[in-house]
């Protein structure tokens, strides 16, 4: 539990090896919950990905940071477009904070920090995928009190 304050800020260059430390952690719960081996991490690939994606300023990340404790959760996203999402919006690609740190309104701060950023953008909406049904259903809630919707449909992918 945290009993200092939390501060949310926009991650820059200098926050790239704490935020992939935590897409470690987000990746290896995702496939401990779901017994499968969904994801591939490499720290130093990823390390490498995140610096480019934050110097191109196309994928945006908020951190989450207690007095404390340091960095305790993070959100990314990007912009995206579509004709049935009826122009530009924001995808969620990560939303990750430390089990410790949850049920303490960390996630809905930056939750509040993408929906800010998408309207300053003019953005129309915000999607994001849950992981996998049942093991995640607390996420999906999570969501759902936020305001998100469900929109139908499962996430698939081939890879190339």
């Amino acid at each position: 539990m945290t009993t200092g304050r939390i501060t949310f800020s926009r991650a820059g260059l200098g926050d790239v090896g704490t935020i992939a430390v935590m897409v470690g952690e987000l990746l290896e719960e995702i496939m401990s919950a779901s017994g499968t081996q969904a994801f591939n991490f490499n720290r130093a690939e990823t390390d490498a990905r995140l610096t480019e994606f934050i110097s191109q300023d196309q994928y945006i990340v908020f951190i989450a940071q207690s007095e404390e404790a340091g960095a305790v959760g993070f959100v990314s996203l990007y912009k995206s477009l579509a004709l049935y999402a009826e122009g530009y919006f924001g995808t969620i690609a990560e939303c990750y904070v430390r089990p410790k740190y949850r049920s303490q309104s960390i996630g809905r701060g930056l939750l509040a920090q993408a929906k800010a950023y998408a309207l300053n953008q003019g953005w129309q909406r915000l999607e994001v995928t849950t992981p996998p049904l049942p093991p995640f259903d607390r996420t999906l809630a999570f969501y759902g009190r936020e305001g998100f919707n469900v929109a139908g449909g499962r996430k698939m992918k081939v890879l190339l």
